[in-house]
């Protein structure tokens, strides 16, 4: 993505709704893909107020206007939903600060989108699990999305990120990486493109449940890592999902098992010792009990039972996109050294295979919780 000029950002500042005088501008946040500044403004007696300013990368995004339409019919969504169950909309779920023109959106003099936010404030993002309350408040947070969402017409939302969760077709793409082997190293990790092949019934199976109408279409959020948790500071209770660009039509066990794949391994995704590399059952059943008691009763029977397998999906999806892009010639993750994408395809393909051997015990969780 190009480099943001000085000149294109005080462009879209003057071209949002602010009030007040503007007191301060920095860079906001640890994410990668969009330009984050927050912004500061005087307004005379009443103190500060706060907004977030965002570029949209549309490397990325090829559509954000498409983007933005999902995210404004979301979050009046939420918005009603929250003040019907007598909550705080201003801190509950994100609220679009207008262009001036009236829309969710600026275009600057580049052909570069930007948008903007009110700041949630007394709360913050964390990007590691400090104690396992956080994660369990993370779970609680995106069952309670699940759950005020439940009701909103999945099928209308646009598709931000084409197939973004269609593992079928990931798979028929790593099929086409080891075929094509267009880097010569398809020899040296044999072992990891049999694990991926032998498990071809888990690529296929959402989606074929998808087909016979067995799982409902939902609106996923399809980033549910805690960073995108507004944690409250005082009370220490997730208050808001955010970062809502991969809001898409999707299936409730794909949001539920990336956050598995991500939160409950006892060991980074590059590890390289993967005798430390495990799904951890206390974790796993911390996020069932809070993931569920968010959700309350929204999920259907099956997709409660489907929870275990969301997990492993996700985290051999994960597993064979990473070990795709090293066959590839690591084009589409960032890395860090050599072999970095196949060091993380294997921490992927040791946590399917320890899940794999704790299957009893992870159903066994969820329908503990299930039929609370």
């Amino acid at each position: 993505m190009r480099r943001v000029s000085e000149l294109q950002v005080r462009e879209a500042i003057a071209n949002f709704n602010f009030t007040g005088r503007l007191k301060d501008r920095r860079p906001f946040g640890s994410g990668h893909i969009n330009d984050t500044y927050l912004l500061t403004f005087e307004i005379g007696d009443m103190g500060d107020m706060s907004a977030i300013l965002q570029r949209m990368n549309r490397e990325i995004f090829l559509k954000p206007v498409e983007l933005m339409e999902n995210i404004v019919g979301v979050t009046s969504h939420l918005r009603e939903k929250i003040i019907e169950n007598g909550g705080d909309p201003e801190r509950e779920t994100l609220n679009i600060i207008p262009a001036k023109d009236g829309k969710a959106y600026y275009i600057d003099s580049k052909g570069e989108y930007w948008r903007s936010y009110k700041f949630i404030t007394d709360a913050k993002c964390y990007d590691q699990v400090e104690k396992p309350e956080d994660f369990y408040e993370s779970a609680v947070a995106f069952g309670n999305f699940q759950r005020l969402l439940a009701d909103y017409p999945a099928d209308t939302l646009h598709e931000t990120i084409k197939g973004f969760h269609d593992t079928r077709a990931r798979f028929e793409v790593f099929k086409q990486a080891v075929a094509q082997d267009v880097c010569g190293r398809a020899a040296s990790v044999a072992r990891e493109i049999e694990f991926v092949l032998a498990h071809e019934e888990t690529a296929r199976v959402f989606g074929e449940l998808q087909e016979k109408g067995q799982v409902p279409l939902r609106v996923t959020h399809n980033d549910t890592k805690l960073n995108n948790i507004m944690i409250d500071n005082s009370t220490r209770k997730g208050i808001c999902v955010i970062d809502l660009d991969t809001v898409m039509p999707g299936l409730a066990m794909n949001d539920f098992g990336d956050s598995i794949r991500f939160g409950a391994s006892t060991a980074a995704e590059d590890e390289k010792d993967l005798s430390k590399v495990s799904c951890s059952m206390e974790l796993f059943e911390i996020y069932v009990k809070g993931f569920l008691q968010g959700c309350a009763g929204s999920l259907t029977p099956k997709e409660v039972e489907l929870l275990p397998m969301g997990a492993k999906v996700m985290t051999y999806e994960c597993g064979m996109r990473f070990l795709t892009d090293y066959l590839q010639g690591d084009h589409y993750f960032k890395i860090h050294r050599e072999d970095h994408n196949l060091d993380r395809a294997r921490t992927q393909f040791k946590l399917v295979e320890d899940m794999e051997g704790k299957w009893d015990i992870m159903e066994e969780i969820v329908s503990r919780y299930g039929n609370l």
